[in-house]
């Protein structure tokens, strides 16, 4: 049997984590097991009852947290030249086209969100092989693909992000950090799970949230009660 460590001990010994809480709980409790030196990211991670193999059932979007995530988050804007400016007024921290296309041929990826243009997609796509699989493919759907460059920087530096159900019909996102007031956690959780809910899918049956688990870095995972979230 593995050896449980002093501090999950020391967690087990003030919290029942085999019960569900409440979101408030949750996110104050999830301050309190938190025993990293670094300031640890607080995660979401929201079993739905959807099937995302059809097309009806994928759950995709955007939405802004109030608070941000407490990353800095580095952008990459991929456009022409008369749009460097506006990304770099925007506080994007690199920009431009050729230049940094045969960066990522090359097998530079060292940033967290991509935005880039209509006009250049043609290019920007033939670096999907590379793009897609570290989830960096700007998409039209959130926000990523548009002619409003700057706007798109402005929202992402300020918290706005992308979740997507995965197969097996789990969303997983960073909402926080354990720095965090415990009420800037739970506004931040709860505008996700919110637009969670407002986009369950029409074809959608039965329960729709079915679990819901709020993690920090290295430390065990809280049970949120579905029901109390309205779903």
């Amino acid at each position: 049997m593995k050896k449980m460590t002093k501090n999950r001990k020391a967690i087990l010994g003030k919290h029942d984590l085999t019960k569900s809480y409440s979101l408030t709980d949750a996110c104050n409790l999830v301050k309190d097991i938190s025993t990293t030196k670094f300031d640890a990211s607080v995660d979401l991670c929201v079993r739905l009852g959807v099937d995302p193999r059809k097309a009806n059932q994928m759950v995709r979007g955007t939405v802004a947290l109030p608070h941000g995530t407490g990353k800095d988050v580095k952008v990459l804007v991929l456009c022409t030249p008369d749009k460097e400016q506006e990304a770099k007024d925007a506080g994007a921290d690199y920009y431009g086209l050729d230049e940094y296309i045969t960066k990522i041929k090359s097998g530079w990826t060292d940033v967290d969100v991509i935005v880039t243009m209509p006009s250049v997609m043609g290019k920007v796509g033939a670096l999907g092989r590379i793009l897609g699989p570290r989830g960096l493919m700007p998409n039209p759907k959130t926000g990523t693909v548009t002619m409003e460059v700057g706007k798109a920087v402005t929202e992402v530096k300020a918290g706005k992000i992308d979740f997507k159900v995965d197969k097996y019909g789990i969303v997983h996102s960073s909402v926080a950090k354990v720095s965090f007031d415990g009420d800037k956690i739970f506004e931040n959780a709860n505008e996700l799970l919110q637009t969670l809910i407002k986009m369950k899918p029409s074809s959608a049956k039965g329960t729709y949230i079915k679990s819901v688990y709020m993690t920090s870095t290295m430390s065990p995972g809280i049970q949120i009660d579905a029901k109390s979230l309205n779903a």
